[in-house]
């Protein structure tokens, strides 16, 4: 995901410095004109603002606080947009640590992935102090077509929560959609087409029933990381008491196509769910 927002980024006229722990990533913006730094301190040395894109709270803590890290580096007043889907307890508490040290923090999660990033349609929903929200702007406008200030700190991982939950039941309802179709012996393939417009339309539905229909499994999200994601909104139920049986059901789904080897596949994948004794193998 980050590459994809550092290429849009990049295409955009923006100067960018990088810095991952993968080479290979880097140099993949590096060929599309980003500057190479040797850590993170030393990118955000070089950078008004530091844009985040990671995978867990204990990964951005260690990348801003840990050794050579973003705190070491960045002015005081340097704005870090955590685009990352995390916890908002904790995107709280690395806010509090980063105003400690003089830096302001917004929590930028994003919905869209890295087709929508290529060509900055991205749906942001932010959290943070109204002036650092509209300040992120200047650089956010690059990658998004939506972009929506939430609330406090926190506020942009608690609605992206909620997307997920929205988007976990979408693909899964679409899923289980398209395999009656086929088992009934419908085109479904023309299901998007004949529903367009009606209530059950969506764009889960316009793009993912054509990618179910033809076993189209190209990598554009991982089921893994789904599974994080409901495991966080259920985490966010427990404390705010809020029954949630559908998501239990398709966070469920979801962990047993990791635990059969599946998690790294893309949401397209959630027809392996479906394949009894006699349907085709996965490939």
């Amino acid at each position: 995901m980050g590459g994809a927002i550092g290429t849009r980024l990049a295409e955009t006229g923006n100067r960018i410095t990088v810095f991952d722990p993968g080479p290979d990533k880097m140099q993949a913006l590096v060929d599309k004109g980003a500057f190479a730094a040797a850590s993170a301190a030393e990118a955000a040395a070089a950078s008004d603002y530091v844009i985040l894109s990671l995978n867990a709270p204990a990964i951005v803590r260690r990348a801003v606080f840990g050794e050579a890290g973003v705190a070491a580096g960045a002015r005081p007043g340097t704005l870090i947009i955590d685009m990352s889907s995390i916890d908002p307890d904790a995107t709280k508490e690395l806010a509090v640590a980063a105003a400690e040290k003089g830096l302001r923090w917004v929590d930028s999660p994003l919905s869209g992935g890295a087709p929508k990033a290529l060509v900055g349609e991205l749906t942001l929903m932010a959290g943070g102090a109204a002036k650092d929200v509209e300040d992120a702007y200047a650089v956010l406008q690059h990658v998004a077509s939506n972009y929506t200030h939430m609330g406090p700190v926190g506020a942009g991982q608690t609605t992206k929560l909620i997307n997920q939950v929205l988007c976990g039941l979408g693909f899964l309802a679409v899923a289980e959609a398209t395999q009656l179709a086929l088992d009934a012996d419908v085109d479904a393939a023309k299901i998007p087409q004949a529903l367009k417009g009606g209530r059950a339309d969506s764009a889960i539905l316009q793009e993912y029933m054509p990618r179910f229909v033809a076993r189209d499994y190209r990598r554009t999200g991982r089921i893994d990381n789904m599974v994080k994601d409901l495991s966080g909104a259920q985490d966010l139920a427990r404390r705010t008491n809020t029954a949630m049986p559908l998501t239990a059901a398709c966070a469920e789904i979801h962990r047993m196509l990791t635990a059969a080897g599946l998690g790294g596949e893309d949401q397209a994948a959630l027809m392996e769910f479906f394949r009894g004794p006699n349907k085709e193998n996965f490939e």
